[in-house]
């Protein structure tokens, strides 16, 4: 294996930091159109980054263009770090987030879609730092390379490399020829369907500021709102069912969702993961309201039902919102199982949820399936399908690895957090929720608590769990593996 191409790394270490400085300079606009104090530590935040990333560009700027996997896969989970590291800047300039590691992990959890949050006076922070911590979730839901190859022409060579290691999923439908055109495509549509989003909740009671930046955080399955009673704070059924319908869309594959607007709607509807997909919804919230309706939370009728719909939307789309009544901490501990179980789920591959995503779900049940029926046709041959297409023996062992892994990290992570003291509920809510990008765990990070009282290592333990569960767990692990390194 040959050596790594370290300018390359750094050239495109470089490019990242300058583009991510054009956005903190965005957020510095918020803050000069509201005449803020936060303007300042845009300012010089995004004058430290441009600085670093200029200088890195410049080491690197007599390099080749192929990007080898081991690169890729490299450049990728270091770049979620870098962003992470130099995102958090604004927070800590203008004093909103003064502690490093509450920085670090409120940026990393806003990059990588989680929403879990440390801060509890969301309401005093002035608009740039608000519109800053939507924007970086925004950024993250469809991917910061995935946005770059959509810039950067440079990247064609070895773009594919970089998409993969970045984009969620088994297998990676290309919508052209050429990795650059389906990224194009890809944040073409995103970028649509936010501005829709944010006319919509715009025509509710939200402001034009609220509404992009609930739109932003929506789509991307984030779950970060400019309120600290999140999307309650309207005690609207119009903003709850139009975030519902959009964060819906935000759990299909991007793809799939392409093709239904280009007038291929049959994709969509033929597609056994998006059917998979919209049968847990209900199912889900089938069993939640009967819970609802047997524990008598006096809800009323519609309520119960919309409050069981958004929660499991919310929930199996990793985005995170807070309803009108969606404390299910205080519903009941059979709440706790049914919340986990769909958190652990997640929505489909491809799009910008986390979780394990449908697919290896159903991947899991049809070879588990396969097997109970081989035990009494042991010569049979019986292989999992996918829309009627052979999935090879390679991927399912992928999706089984996959299984694991997710398990060994859940079980891992408990380990590690009630080993700090915290409470065995919330150990495991917090491990899981931030392995799978989710935002709201259970005990006191449940959705109405926030993660500030977690001690600091525990924070930056759940900071690194919530960037294996975006990158897909692999990304970032096999870089800790002996056989990475070697030559």
């Amino acid at each position: 294996m040959k050596q790594f191409n370290i300018k390359l790394i750094l050239h495109v270490f470089g490019i990242l930091l300058m583009i991510e400085s054009v956005f903190m300079l965005l957020s510095g606009g918020i803050s000069l159109i509201y005449q803020e104090r936060d303007l300042s530590s845009f300012l010089i935040s995004a004058l430290i980054t441009v600085s670093f990333g200029f200088i890195l560009y410049l080491k690197g700027k007599t390099h080749e263009t192929t990007i080898s996997k081991r690169e890729g896969l490299f450049i990728v989970a270091v770049s979620w770090i870098l962003f992470s590291l130099f995102g958090m800047l604004p927070f800590i300039l203008s004093g909103s987030i003064p502690s490093v590691t509450d920085s670090f992990f409120e940026t990393m959890s806003g990059f990588t879609t989680t929403g879990a949050s440390i801060l509890n006076n969301i309401d005093t922070l002035p608009h740039g730092i608000l519109f800053w911590r939507s924007l970086i979730q925004w950024l993250g839901g469809m991917g910061i390379i995935v946005f770059t190859l959509a810039l950067m022409p440079m990247f064609s060579s070895g773009g594919i490399q970089l998409f993969n290691a970045e984009v969620p999923g088994l297998v990676h439908d290309k919508l052209r020829p050429r990795i650059q055109h389906t990224a194009k495509r890809l944040w073409i549509i995103y970028f649509s369907i936010t501005g829709v989003c944010a006319f919509l909740l715009w025509l509710g009671p939200m402001n034009l500021f609220d509404s992009i930046c609930h739109s932003f955080t929506t789509m991307a399955t984030g779950g970060y709102s400019t309120k600290q009673a999140s999307i309650a704070f309207w005690d609207s059924a119009y903003i709850e069912y139009i975030i519902m319908f959009f964060m819906f869309i935000a759990g299909i594959n991007f793809s799939l969702v392409y093709f239904a607007i280009a007038g291929k709607g049959y994709k969509l509807f033929k597609d056994e993961e998006f059917k998979w997909y919209s049968i847990a919804i209900l199912l889900f919230a089938f069993i939640t309201a009967t819970a609802l309706f047997l524990t008598n939370q006096g809800f009323g009728t519609e309520g119960t039902l919309r409050a069981s719909l958004f929660h499991t939307i919310t929930i199996i789309t990793t985005t995170g919102f807070a309803g009108i009544h969606s404390d299910y901490v205080a519903w009941g501990p059979i709440f706790w199982i049914i919340t986990l179980l769909i958190m652990i789920s997640g929505a489909c591959a491809g799009s910008t949820s986390g979780g394990m995503k449908i697919i290896r779900v159903m991947v899991l049940f049809k070879n588990t399936k396969n097997e109970i029926y081989r035990q009494v046709h042991p010569n049979a041959i019986v292989p999992v399908r996918v829309n009627k297409h052979v999935i090879s023996f390679d991927l399912v062992s992928k999706v089984l690895a996959f299984i694991m892994v997710y398990i060994m990290v859940v079980v891992g992570g408990v380990l590690l957090l009630t080993s700090f003291g915290v409470a065995f509920d919330t150990s495991i809510g917090a491990t899981v929720t931030c392995v799978s990008n989710v935002g709201p765990g259970l005990g006191t990070t449940g959705p109405l608590g926030s993660f500030s009282d977690l001690p600091a290592a525990v924070k930056w333990i759940l900071s690194f769990i919530m960037l294996i569960g975006r990158l897909e767990l692999f990304t970032v692990l096999v870089i800790f593996t002996p056989g990475f390194w070697k030559k």
